[in-house]
């Protein structure tokens, strides 16, 4: 018959037998992300968007829609005879790429003579393989020779550059978030055995979330892009690193209480579940309010990363504890934990001093923190959100960055790229002047009907022409955004125009305005939503908007330091237009993760100790794990700087200083501090806050 501890084993043995099944299944769906990914922008854009209409109505004037590479040369002693030879001789061997659309343009030389530029329309219909069609075209150039420089450019070119760096999300980005939380791992436990189990939960994480992700992006359900593919490793292995030290902490104690690890882990399952359950969902939920984005990529990016909290919080607390059970006491070697019925506050040396610190200083401590949050607020002037320009949107130099600096020296810069102008036939010659006298707008022409002629005939279709406004400022600069701000105010007013204006410019200005409207309605309703579940597992009201008030203003007080080490360390222009949602999703829905864990333990010991002597056990016993689970986070967010993206490198520095702030400054002195100076009120109006109120009363008493 087998015994008790004897039946545990077996259930171990039988969930892990079984996630190790689904890991063999789902795991290489890990490695084929990219496969399904997307990174074009203007398929992000809401429907209703000016921008989107004009790409509809573009799609009716040609056989295919096609997106420029622009081959630029460069020659600062004037192009010669043979360089125009070279350069009609790859051209020629340009038009037999497959995927470039024939015949193409003849070479435009620049009024200087310094520099000819080739436009290769590429078929839109390639997706990701644009980025195969522009290497060919490099491969064809052959680089810089004897004085002539070669460059590919245009929208084609940055698209391509882009896939590149995306493509090391499979590889190094993986590598490097696996290898940072290997050594964190190692320095917390200083086990040889012990990080095996959380590492191989979170690669059991990311396997789950990958297959999930990997059908509903195969299915069209979901567009994933790189910048989502990114996120989603990093938040998988942090989230998940935390959950678990949340639970072997918990399991350690409980192991000093307990004989068996089965009960050990039964309790203390019991005891973190509840807290690991609440930050989950939060963060889910918080990211499922991306839904109400109009931005495609937003709406995308929602419910990918919840994909990866929901099975990181499956795995976390069903296949570690198994584990862990499995591996017994040995696991913890060298340190294994005895039951000795030890108070777990005795292990927690530092933090018991970090708890009598804050007792005897409370009020001094939540003040002075406060204050010194509220400085840093003040750096939020320097932050100035925009749309970041072809050359500030790498880290490196790459080739669709100097040929468009080439373009601008030599041509009005938004050449190859232009903006489109649709407006019915009769009305076609009145936009047209209107738009040339835009400031900004270097020329207009009609698309013509046939090969490109001195006054050729418009092409009409269904009673519409197309024209092309030619900007004097490069397509993703602020001056070609105000441009198409000016010209859509212009040509709008003309009587029966009906006029609409796209193109790449017009796509970023309209991502911009999606982004600010997108602000004003999810912060808002992420704020309500995190303060119903933290009423909800509180069951108070006053603690859940004090912890949101700590919370904002650890956001605030990140962006603005944020802003500050952008533009005067890191020398950044600016931060994309996405930056402070997205940063304020992340770092508002974890950082009250630890004010979840913190005070779900405070409020377990106020039941039993009273608030006052609650606040301080909760904060010893809670403070190394916490600060090692932020630690853990901070570091696996630091990972997406090995892409050479600003607007990755942005957002995982922003989370990263957001969440070392909330573990080492808010969760340890600014919220212990208040909550220990509010006392038994803190939990109003909860029963709990009249029962310690009248222990406490007896006890001063």
């Amino acid at each position: 018959m087998v015994g008790r501890g004897g039946k545990a084993t077996l259930i171990a043995v039988a969930v892990v037998l079984a996630w190790l099944v689904i890991g063999g299944v789902s795991g290489p769906y890990a490695g084929r992300l990219s496969e399904v990914a997307t990174n074009d922008n203007a398929a992000f854009l809401p429907t209703d968007a000016e921008a989107t209409r004009a790409q509809d109505l573009a799609a009716e004037f040609v056989d295919r829609q096609t997106i420029p590479a622009l081959v630029v040369y460069e020659r600062s002693s004037g192009i010669t005879d043979a360089d125009r030879q070279r350069v009609g001789a790859d051209a020629a061997r340009f038009a037999q790429i497959p995927g470039v659309v024939t015949p193409l343009p003849p070479p435009i030389p620049s009024d200087d003579g310094q520099a000819l530029q080739v436009v290769v329309p590429v078929d839109d219909a390639e997706g990701e393989e644009i980025g195969t069609v522009v290497e060919q075209l490099r491969d064809i150039t052959g680089g810089d020779r004897d004085g002539l420089t070669v460059d590919v450019s245009g929208p084609a070119g940055l698209l391509a550059d882009l896939i590149e760096v995306f493509s090391a999300i499979d590889g190094p980005l993986l590598l490097v978030t696996l290898v940072v939380v290997l050594v964190i791992l190692l320095i917390v436990y200083r086990s040889p055995v012990l990080w095996i189990f959380p590492l191989l939960a979170a690669g059991m994480s990311y396997a789950l979330a990958s297959v999930f992700v990997y059908l509903l992006a195969d299915a069209d359900v979901v567009k994933l892009n790189g910048q989502a593919q990114g996120i989603l490793t990093v938040l998988v292995f942090g989230a998940g690193t935390d959950y678990a030290l949340l639970l072997i902490a918990r399991y350690r104690e409980e192991l000093h209480r307990h004989d068996r690890p089965w009960d050990a882990m039964k309790t203390a399952w019991k005891g973190a579940a509840p807290a690991i359950i609440a930050s989950g969902g939060t963060v889910i939920v918080s990211l499922l309010c991306l839904l109400l984005s109009s931005l495609n990529s937003n709406r995308a990016l929602g419910p990918v990363a919840a994909i990866g909290i929901a099975a990181t919080l499956l795995v976390m607390l069903t296949f570690l504890p198994a584990l862990l059970v499995l591996g017994g006491r040995w696991a913890f070697w060298p340190r294994r934990p005895r039951a000795d019925q030890a108070d777990p506050r005795a292990e927690h040396g530092i933090w018991s001093r970090v708890a009598g610190f804050v007792a005897r200083h409370a009020r001094p401590i939540w003040l002075t923190t406060a204050v010194v949050l509220a400085l840093l607020t003040l750096g939020l002037t320097q932050l100035g959100a925009t749309t970041l320009g072809q050359s500030d949107l790498f880290t490196q130099r790459t080739d669709s960055v100097d040929g468009q600096e080439v373009i601008s020296r030599h041509y009005p810069a938004g050449t190859g790229s232009p903006a489109t102008i649709f407006t019915t036939e009769q009305t076609a010659r009145q936009v047209a002047q209107v738009a040339k006298d835009v400031p900004g707008v270097a020329d207009v022409r009609p698309l013509p009907a046939g090969p490109p002629e001195e006054n050729a005939a418009p092409k009409v279709v269904d009673g519409r022409v197309q024209l092309e406004a030619t900007l004097a400022d490069p397509p993703d600069s602020d001056g070609a955004e105000r441009t198409i701000r000016e010209l859509r105010v212009a040509v709008h007013q003309v009587p029966g125009a009906d006029a609409v204006v796209g193109g790449f410019t017009a796509i970023n200005v309209d991502t911009s305005d999606a982004a600010k409207r997108d602000q004003n309605v999810i912060i808002p309703v992420v704020l309500v939503v995190i303060a119903v579940i933290l009423a909800l597992l509180l069951r108070a009201l006053l603690a859940p908007l004090l912890l949101i008030a700590t919370v904002l203003l650890s956001f605030a007080a990140t962006l603005g330091l944020c802003a500050l080490l952008f533009r005067h360390v890191f020398d950044f222009p600016g931060v994309d237009s996405s930056f402070p949602l997205f940063a304020f999703v992340f770092l508002v829905a974890l950082g009250i993760d630890y004010n979840i864990f913190l005070m779900s333990r405070v409020r377990e010991e106020s039941v039993k100790r009273g608030t006052r002597a609650g606040v301080l056990a909760g904060l010893a016993v809670t403070g190394g794990v916490i600060t090692s689970a932020g630690i853990v986070l901070a570091a696996t967010f630091s990972a997406l700087a090995v892409l050479p993206l600003v607007v990755l490198v942005e957002l995982g520095t922003a989370v990263a200083v957001g969440v070392l702030i909330d573990t080492i400054i808010v969760r340890s002195l600014l919220v212990p501090a208040l909550a220990y100076d509010i006392g038994p009120k803190i939990w109003w109006p909860g029963r709990l806050s009249r029962a310690n109120g009248e222990r406490e009363a007896r006890g001063a008493g």
